[in-house]
């Protein structure tokens, strides 16, 4: 399949274009704009009131104003300072500045006595008004041509408003008519107007409405980008719905047993999460769902659930996890229950080798090994199963797609649940999991208590470490998180070791364990297990506790220079405490003063648990690019669309796309065709591959 010929002219070098030689095009594609179409889906940011006025007198400076003056007098420039040009409009004068004028430019364009229409930013200097480099200065015929409302336009250096305006014109002069893909009735329910139509609005503000998201023109525009992203997702996954799965039908038989010897019920969300994943596995199809869960709601158990089923039904199943220490902690969560149930569960990590990794290997092989719990080591081309029904995927930002496709096609026919601890708010889960089922837990298991938080400036350090050693008498135990490593002169964020350091003489030696991501993997198990099994009191570390570290014992959580952490990675900090039966407690350290988001992100933290609420804050704050990483996000870069206000057309759009393509899923109705179109403008090749391979 290849681009229809309607679009070429959106698609040549922006060369095209008016006003645009080979040095301008390379500074365009330090915006990313390599095409005519490349611009005409970037937008005005922002506009300038250009209405004529009669006076200046009528704005307040510093503003920008539009009047007709006369020219009066000359004054020559004074040293390095610029030529005046005396003007007089309706009611008063002021004076025109310039800078580095050359030659008799001055003379030519604003003689002495003649009438023009001047429009740029006045400012008082020492008492007198000037207009410095005006951005208009027109004669009175030509007036018209100064807009009332200018589009002010992202640039880049070495880029003017008036190139970009130009080539934005050249490109619009380039629109092809094209047939409607949006579904009439909701064109007119919305009263969106046509594509053209849209574009060639949105480039021409009239005012500062017209520059909002939800103006008509944007919104429809949004539209576009959000349907033909979501069309690919919904074609992804009826491309994998229609590929052979494995029926796995559980009978109970070893899940009945597990369930009942649990000393609690599990909650109404994780209840309907089992059911949605055995009801998924059940059909011929593959199953691909999201298990999306706060911290400490019990997506382990679930996800346990799912591949006692898939045992149950013959066959095996696997756990990833994204480092040692999380999978050794599943293997230490899930080995009791799996005893319960009489079913064989192994763990292969990079640090089984020669015999030992042979012989787990061959049992994984004959189907001696029923459930696997593994690190990436799992995908190495010699591991292979006997029969492998199900995948589960913990902490799915931390693998890469290819990764999670190597997984799959193991079990040819496998199906997959993915698990995240990290919230996530409804536009980016649209936006990234969309060609997924989701299913959520938003329930806390019952006896859970709420974790207090308190914000405590570091300045009280001393009474800190005083109440963690009461603490420890008591028999409890603490993590302090630090933002970094070592020592760096560049940043006065405390390290690990020099807090540990610190820790240790004021507490004593044996009491403070240490563990970061630089260290070697056997020592930093080490220093996991002393503290696991209660030797150490307090463990000093670095971010690794973040996700998934479970000790019930320890209550206390002090992160320090909290203000330098994210919403989403505190909040999963604190998960770390509140498992056991005591009070916990988690304390926010903060370099005094506290301004502006910092003192908002630690406020949010200690208002609410909520992990939904707490995304939903860090969305509003951070953005949609900063709260996930473009990188290792999969997340779609929109240049219209805003995930953050406009998780409702998110929405619409996932409906409309799905609801289209149960009906026409070769889009081949005239709308299909329209659509295809539309897949081909926002260069959503994928989609375009999936149809191509029917």
């Amino acid at each position: 399949m290849s681009r229809p010929e309607i679009l070429f002219p959106l698609f040549a070098a922006t060369t095209a274009l008016d006003g645009i030689g080979p040095k301008a095009a390379k500074r365009l594609t330090q915006m990313r704009i390599e095409t005519p179409r490349d611009l005409l889906f970037t937008l005005p940011q922002g506009g300038i009131d250009r209405t004529r006025r009669a006076s200046i007198r009528e704005v307040v400076p510093p503003a920008t104003v539009t009047v007709e003056v006369t020219i009066g007098r000359h004054l020559p420039a004074k040293g390095r300072g610029p030529a005046r040009i005396e003007v007089a409009d309706a009611e008063t004068t002021f004076q025109l500045a310039f800078f580095h004028v050359k030659g008799d430019w001055l003379d030519r364009t604003l003689p002495r006595g003649a009438r023009r229409v001047v429009s740029g930013r006045i400012e008082l200097f020492d008492g007198i008004v000037q207009m410095t480099h005006p951005d208009h200065i027109v004669a009175l015929d030509a007036a018209g041509s100064i807009p009332a409302f200018e589009p002010v336009y992202p640039l880049t250096a070495g880029m003017t408003q008036r190139m970009m305006a130009r080539a934005a014109s050249s490109a619009i002069a380039r629109l092809p008519d094209l047939s409607e893909w949006i579904d009439p009735n909701l064109l007119a329910r919305e009263g969106w107007p046509e594509w053209r139509r849209a574009i060639e609005t949105a480039h021409a503000p009239q005012a500062e409405l017209d520059l909002a998201p939800n103006a008509s023109a944007r919104q429809r525009l949004a539209y576009d980008e959000l349907l033909a992203h979501q069309l690919t997702l919904a074609l992804a996954r009826s491309r994998r719905a229609r590929r052979p799965g494995r029926a796995s039908a559980g009978t109970g038989r070893l899940l009945d047993p597990v369930l009942s010897g649990l000393p609690y019920d599990p909650t109404g969300a994780q209840s309907r999460a089992m059911t949605e994943i055995a009801a998924d596995m059940a059909a011929p199809r593959r199953m691909n769902r999201l298990l999306q869960g706060d911290v400490g709601s019990g997506k382990t158990l679930v996800a346990f659930a799912a591949l006692v089923t898939a045992v149950e039904a013959g066959g095996q199943g696997v756990l990833m996890a994204p480092t040692e220490i999380l999978a050794r902690q599943h293997l230490e969560s899930l080995q009791p229950l799996a005893e319960t149930a009489g079913i064989v569960l192994e763990i292969l990590t990079g640090r089984d080798r020669g015999a030992e990794r042979q012989a787990k290997l061959a049992a994984l092989l004959e189907g001696d090994i029923q459930i696997l719990v593994g690190t990436h080591a799992v995908f190495q081309e010699d591991v292979a199963f006997h029969d492998l029904r199900l995948a589960v995927v913990d902490e799915q930002h931390r693998f890469g797609v290819r990764q999670r496709l190597e997984l799959g096609a193991k079990g040819q026919t496998a199906d997959v649940l993915t698990m995240t601890a990290t919230p996530i708010p409804r536009s980016l889960s649209l936006a990234q999991y969309g060609d997924m089922d989701v299913s959520i837990l938003d329930e806390k298991p019952p006896g859970r208590k709420p974790v207090q938080t308190a914000l405590i400036g570091l300045d009280r350090l001393s009474e800190v470490v005083e109440r963690l050693r009461a603490a420890i008498e008591e028999g409890r135990q603490a993590y302090w998180v630090c933002p970094l490593v070592e020592e760096s002169e560049v940043s006065d964020l405390t390290s690990a070791e020099e807090r540990a350091h610190h820790l240790r003489a004021a507490l004593g030696e044996a009491r403070v364990g240490l563990v970061h991501g630089q260290m070697p993997p056997a020592e930093k198990d080490a220093a996991m297990a002393r503290f696991t099994q209660g030797e150490t009191g307090i463990l000093v570390a670095t971010t690794v506790i973040e996700v998934g570290v479970n000790v019930p014992n320890a209550s206390i959580m002090v992160v320090e220079r909290a203000e330098a952490f994210g919403l989403a990675q505190l909040h999963q900090l604190r998960g770390r405490v509140g498992r056991g039966a005591a009070q916990s407690t988690c304390l926010l350290l903060y370099q005094p003063p506290l301004a502006g988001s910092g003192r908002r992100r630690l406020e949010i933290l200690r208002e609410t648990e909520d992990g939904f609420r707490i995304a939903e804050e860090d969305l509003a704050m951070r953005g949609a690019g900063d709260l996930i990483g473009h990188a290792q996000s999969g997340l779609p870069r929109f240049r219209i669309a805003d995930l953050e206000r406009q998780t409702a057309l998110m929405a619409l759009a996932q409906s409309d796309a799905r609801a289209f393509l149960a009906a026409d899923p070769e889009l081949a109705s005239s709308r299909g065709t329209a659509i295809r179109t539309l897949l081909w403008l926002m260069e959503q090749d994928k989609a375009i591959r999936l149809l191509a391979s029917g």
